[in-house]
Parts: C-alpha cells; structure tokens; sequence
C-alpha cells in the first residue's frame, strides 16, 4: 500500500486558482492577543536588559535586539497574511527537503552557546543568529497538513498514522543530532495535536503513545549527560542545590517571591539562570506576579481559541489543519515551559511563545500566525 498516495489519480490544475481578498473576513481578534503577548515579551526583554544592574540600554541589549526581531517579525506576518497560503500546500513537499537540508546545515556549520557545550544549533548569516529548528516547527506543520489534508478519507487507515511517522522520522532525527531535545519533543507533540484533531482513530494514537512510551529506554541512552541531569533534578528535587537542581530551586523561589501583585517591572532579585529564554517566566512571575502570570496565560488561551475558531471556519482541510497545528505547537509549548518553571516537568530548553527572547521563534511564529490570516481572508465569506 502506498502511504503516500494523497487522493484518488485526477487531472486538476497544480496551482491554486487566484482569489481576491476578503478584508472584512481579517481576525482582528487574533492579531490583538498576539501584539499584546508580544508586548509581554518586550517588557520582559526590557527588564533583562536594565533590571538586574540597572544600566541604561546599550544598542546590543536584549531589548533592543527583541526591538529589531518584533519589527521584522510583524512584517513576516503582514507579507504571509498577503500570499495566498495554497501554494504552500502545492509546494509542500519541496518545502519538507529545504527543511532537511537545513537542518543537515545546521548540523555541518552551526556553533553552539550556553550550556549546550557540543549542540551545533546556530547559523550566522549576516550578523544574525538562525536557529533553524525554530523554523522547522512552522515548516513541519505545513507538511503534515499537507499530508493529512491529502488523506481526508483515510484518516482511520493505519497507514495514515505510519506515513506521518515516516515523514516525521528525518527531521526529528536531526534535531536530536543537534542536540535539541526540546524542538523534538516540540515536533512529537504537534504532529499528536494535529492527527488527534484531524480525526485519526484514537486505537491507532494510543497504539502510537505505547510505542512512544516504550521508546524512552532507546532515547535515553542518546541524551547528552547534561540534558540527563535535567530530568534527575525534577525526580529528586531539592537534591544537588548547587548543580543540576540549581535552576529549578532558582525558578521555584521566584516564582514564589513575586505573591499576588509582583515586585514591579525591573525589580526582580532572585538570580536566575537563563531568564531570558528557558525561565523567563520565572522573571515574569516574580515581577508581574499571579496576577500578571494569569493575565498572560488568559492571552495565550485566547489566542489558542481564535486560531481554531480561524481554522474551523475555513472549508479547506488544509487551512483547518494549520489551524490546529499551530495551536498545538503553542499549547505544548506553554505548558511545557511553565510546567518546568514550576517543577512539574524536565528542563528541554523549550521557549515560550513570544515571551521568550529568540529572533527566530519569534519570527517563525508570527509567518504562522500570518499563515493563517491569509486563511481567513481567502475563506467564503458567510452569507449573511
């Protein structure tokens, strides 16, 4: 049986047929949650930059950077609200080889910082700092929409669940070359998000989560020590304060600190490790407090339900499954970083959307984002 067979053989055009733009369809709503996120991270940038010494900003400060990323990132989202998003289906496998290829290039040319050591994730073109696994996030979800957009009617084929393994199979392997547990769990629980919302049968995901399950000897024997260590602190937490159980005592005392109301924009005092990217939220929550953490997380929700209300309002499967798998990308996310910061899942290194600092997730994810805005303005507009 052929897996990759997406439809019953049929002549039809290979480019998507033009179509005039609907603004009125545009998803304010959506566009709103994701500048005020967007806001949350820069005000997080901001404290980095001048909380802890209370300096003013230098032109190559956190802030300033995520200053320029945000920029480029709007202007991202605006140029793919404008493409129409079909050809991304047409070209969806050409698009799978560009992302192989780069993440082959990230493993032959990429450096490596933080406490990574020996991971080669990085790539410097032109003075900016690339991390294509970020980008491969986004690229992913289009082939697999791609994928089980072309299977509509085999979706409780088994086969289904098979070639969408297979296709998984060459980039995961490759980001954990890098070593990038975080991104390949990212890409595990996306591609589970989006076959449990496009109705493949749950014989065949829990079928999927057992084998998964009975993985975990094989893959831990291929963890590097250090992203071992991370998963011992959180089964013996509050053992080696000054080693591998440091970050999490750190978050945890933060995020404690901060109460009701937060200490203040700036005023955060508990050291913590990496607050700029993997414990931001620790800083958010010892600066903005419960309150602030649960203004964010009501955003992140927020933005979450447009991007399936988007998504269900489309009569193509293909704009529903991006819809889906964005949202799935952004869930696990949230609550894999929240869930670390809080000791209640390892440390992967795995960033919060929007709030973390990182040019490439940022960007990344404002093109999805885009994405699906081209969905909506493209999208029959209802009758009424």
């Amino acid at each position: 049986m052929n897996i990759f067979r997406s439809e019953p053989m049929r002549v039809r055009s290979w480019a998507p047929r033009a179509a005039s733009l609907t603004w009125r369809l545009y998803d304010f709503q959506l566009t709103t949650y994701a500048i005020l996120l967007l806001l949350f991270g820069l005000a997080m940038a901001y404290s980095n930059s001048v909380g802890a010494t209370h300096t003013s900003l230098s032109p190559d400060s956190t802030f300033v950077r995520y200053l320029m990323w945000s920029v480029i990132a709007i202007v991202v989202f605006l140029i793919a609200t404008i493409f129409d998003y079909r050809w991304l289906r047409t070209f969806a496998w050409p698009i799978y080889v560009l992302n192989v290829g780069l993440l082959v290039m990230t493993l032959r040319f990429g450096s490596s910082t933080g406490s990574a050591g020996t991971s080669a994730r990085w790539i410097v073109i032109a003075g900016f700092q690339l991390q294509f696994s970020e980008l491969a996030k986004i690229l992913m979800i289009i082939v697999f929409a791609a994928f089980l957009a072309g299977r509509e009617k085999q979706l409780r084929s088994v086969w289904t669940v098979i070639g969408a393994i297979i296709v998984l199979v060459p980039p995961w392997i490759l980001v954990m070359l890098q070593p990038d547990l975080g991104t390949s769990l990212v890409l595990v629980g996306t591609l589970a998000g989006m076959l449990f919302m496009s109705g493949v049968s749950l014989r065949w995901l829990g079928t999927l989560a057992a084998a998964v399950v009975g993985a975990i000897p094989f893959v831990w024997q291929r963890l590097v020590p250090y992203q071992q260590a991370r998963i011992l602190a959180l089964l013996n937490q509050g053992q080696d304060p000054r080693g591998s159980g440091y970050q999490l005592i750190q978050a945890k005392t933060a995020v404690n600190a901060g109460g009701i109301f937060g200490k203040g924009l700036t005023n955060g005092t508990v050291n913590l490790p990496v607050q700029t990217t993997d414990f931001v939220w620790g800083v958010l929550a010892e600066e903005l407090g419960f309150l602030g953490s649960m203004v964010v997380l009501a955003l992140f929700v927020a933005l979450m339900w447009r991007l399936l209300v988007c998504s269900w309002r489309s009569n193509d499967q293909f704009a529903i499954l991006l819809g889906c798998g964005l949202a799935s990308m952004m869930l696990f996310q949230v609550f894999v970083n929240v869930g670390m910061v809080l000791g209640l899942v390892p440390i992967t290194g795995i960033p919060l959307p929007f709030i973390t600092y990182g040019g490439a997730s940022l960007v990344s994810l404002m093109g999805g984002l885009g994405v699906l805005q081209s969905t909506n303005l493209r999208r029959e507009p209802p009758a009424w």
